[in-house]
This record gives C-alpha cells, structure tokens and sequence, in this order.
C-alpha cells in the first residue's frame, strides 16, 4: 500500500520519539569523546596581571621596606597535564561510554520498529473502521426501507403497531452506531496524526481492507534468530557491557594515579621584560597521588557498581525470556487466527448459498 508506505516514512522523518533518540545519540557520541579526551595530555594556559602596595607591611609583619613601595606582577605561561592510564582506569572509562552509546543506537533502533508497527497497526485499524462505518450505514438504510414498508402496512391495515414499533427500534439502534463508529474514525486518525509529529488532521485511504495482500507466513526457527535481531535485547547487552566496565573504573579507584605536569612561560615585575624573553620560566614535575583513608567511599563505591553490574546481568536474562515469551505468545496468536480466519470464511461462504 503505497499510502501506508508514505506515512511510515513521514513518521520516521518528523515522529518526536524518533527525533528524541536521535539526539540521545549524539548526546551519547559526545560522552565517548569525552572519555576518550583523557587519554591525551591536557593542555591550557594562564595569564595573570597583578599590582600591590606594600602588602606585608599592612598586616603589621616586619619587613625591611619602610616606605611605602607599588609592586608590578606579570604572568604569561603555558601548561599541559597527564595522567598515566597505568590500572585502565581510563580505558574502561571509555569502554563504558562506547557501550552507552551502542545501546542508545539499539534504542533507536527499537523506536524505530515500534513506530512502523504503530503507524501501520493504526493504518489498518482505520481501514477495518471504514469497512465497519460502512456497513453500519449499509444497515441502517436497509432497516430504514424495513420500517418504512412497516409504516405502509400500518397504514393499510397490514401491519401492527407493535411490528412497526420494533422495525423503529431496530432502525434507531442501526443508526446509533454510526456516530460511534464516525467518532473511532477520527479518534484513530488523530492516533496516527500524532505518531506522524502534526497536528490531527484527515488521513488518506489508499488499497481498501479487502484490497489488501494476505500477511505472509512467519519463517520457522524465528524465536532461536531473534535473540541476535531484536533491538531491546541488544540494547540491554550493551548496558551489562557498560557495568562491567564501570566496575572496572571503580576498582581503578583503589590504586594511586601517576600525573605529569609541565609549565613553560615569563614572569617579571616589568611588561617589558616578558616581551623581551629575559624572565623565562619553566617546570617539570611527576605525582603520585593515591588514597589512605576515605571513609570507605571508594570501597562502597566499589560495592555499588558491582550491584549494578548484577542487575545488568539479571535485566538481561530477564530480557531474554521476556523476548521468548513475546515470540511465542505471537506465533500461537497468528496460528489461532489463522484457525478463525478459516472458519469464518466458511461460514461466510455457507450464509452467501442460503442468500443471507
């Protein structure tokens, strides 16, 4: 149905869901670049300006300047920093967030499948409506020639009240449903409208119900496939990946980190002498830096992560069955209806040969 086709596509172009996802996503590329920063040295600069008058005097310190004198200070350097991914803890920082973002892709992914089924669910809902719609006013002009006829006869004598009273009420009852029917019509119209990203609005027919192709049928061994397709389960394999990883961040914790700094710039009193390169400054340095004592902070942060991780891991498993479950519950479901589709099509077929 090419109608169905271009409504799908508009929904995957302007649905908010989707455009939400999408912008997880490039939220998400951009915590892998920020983990990915701290593999590289840390470069900045300082520049400093500063003029005092006498400031060790004005606290009453001894000194050996008695007047009052105006100092002049001036800074202009460069620094950079880096930390020695000795234990991984910067690796697996980025291993974490490249796990993020490949599960905010799945979960994309999944928005994606969920809208198409959405929209083209909704789309033949509509069509089964029109057909509905349509038969309810089919009804209601034949019990309307009914009642009609009715009428005639009580006229003629043919007829009794209680019989006209009856075709009356089975003409009102016809003709209650289409304004029930006409308010599902434009409800599912909004629905779709509003997977669509617009504001409710009419939406095109294309092949009518019955013009429709039959569903083809489903492969076997789909339930065993799945496991590797489905963009939920992929997605919460790539949550558990980035607990595993962020357990080892925590673990990292326990371990001293190793820093390099350097400083490379001027300072002088005078302006001039920093312009001239007479007043250089530099400095190279190494640190260890590591914990004693925290409280237990970093132990019980330990301890968190690795909760995190079990939850991961049981999330998973729970995903997994949670997939089979779903698979077999549909499969089941289309074979049953399969079975009611043949026997309504026989009995359709048995009422045709009696003229119903």
């Amino acid at each position: 149905d090419a109608v169905v086709k271009d409504l799908i596509q508009e929904a995957l172009a302007s649905n908010y869901d989707v455009r939400i996802a999408a912008a997880r996503i490039q939220e998400a590329r951009a915590q892998v670049g920020v983990a990915r920063s701290q593999f590289f040295p840390r470069i900045g600069y300082n520049f400093a300006v500063a003029r005092s008058r006498n400031p060790v005097a004005a606290f009453g310190i001894p000194s050996e300047v008695t007047q009052d004198t105006t100092t002049n200070f001036f800074l202009g350097a460069l620094s950079a920093q880096w930390e020695l991914d000795i234990w991984g803890r910067i690796r697996r920082s980025s291993e974490a967030a490249r796990a993020n973002l490949l599960a905010t892709e799945e979960a994309r992914r999944g928005v994606w499948l969920s809208l198409v089924s959405e929209v083209a669910q909704a789309y033949f809902e509509l069509l089964a409506l029109d057909v509905q719609l349509q038969i309810a006013r089919d009804s209601a002009q034949a019990f309307q020639g009914t009642y009609n006829l009715f009428q005639d006869r009580l006229r003629f004598g043919l007829a009794s009240q209680l019989q006209t009273a009856r075709a009356e009420g089975a003409l009102g009852g016809a003709q209650a449903n289409i304004p029930e029917l006409e308010n599902r019509v434009v409800a599912k119209e909004n629905q779709i409208s509003i997977l669509l990203g617009k504001a409710p609005a009419p939406i095109p027919r294309g092949t009518p119900m019955y013009g429709q192709p039959v569903v083809p049928t489903v492969p076997a061994g789909l339930p065993s496939t799945l496991l590797q397709r489905r963009p939920d389960l992929r997605q919460v394999e790539q949550q558990l990946v980035r607990a595993n990883a962020q357990v080892g961040v925590a673990k990292a914790e326990f371990f001293p980190k190793l820093n390099l700094t350097g400083i490379l710039g001027t300072a002088s009193p005078e302006m001039s002498a920093i312009t001239s390169g007479g007043s250089l400054v530099w400095a190279v340095a190494a640190g260890l830096t590591g914990p004693i004592f925290q409280g237990g902070r970093i132990l019980q942060n330990y301890r968190a992560t690795l909760a995190e991780r079990d939850q991961a891991v049981l999330q998973y498993q729970q995903a997994v069955i949670t997939a089979l479950r779903e698979v077999a519950d549909s499969l089941t479901a289309l074979a049953k209806l399969r079975d009611a589709e043949a026997g309504q099509d026989r009995s359709a077929k048995a009422l045709q040969e009696v003229g119903w």
